[in-house]
């Protein structure tokens, strides 16, 4: 189900509680630094599972240590409080 769009406002302050996450046009981003794979996969799995939860599925990358999420509301049309939410959960693991 999309979310509500933020507005640009809404996005700022967002962004603002979550320093490490970027905007990258329609999209936020954050690379996070496990340590090692196996910590990378586990935070994955993690991920994995309040994706699903949300039915809010990220964009991401995954080389020895390190994730790179992606995540925006493609059935929004952008940046919506499926985001803020995905963020919310997936900050408060690290």
């Amino acid at each position: 189900m999309p979310g509500t769009l933020l507005t640009e406002a809404e996005i700022d302050e967002l962004l603002a509680a979550h320093p490490a996450w970027t905007r990258d046009g329609d999209r936020l981003c954050r690379t996070y630094e496990c340590g090692s794979f196996v910590a990378a996969f586990g935070f994955m799995a993690s991920v994995a599972l309040i994706a699903e939860n949300l039915f809010h599925h990220p964009e991401w990358r995954n080389v020895y240590g390190t994730v790179e999420i992606a995540i925006t509301d493609h059935d929004a049309g952008g940046i919506s409080t499926n985001d803020r939410s995905f963020i919310e959960k997936v900050d408060a693991l690290d």
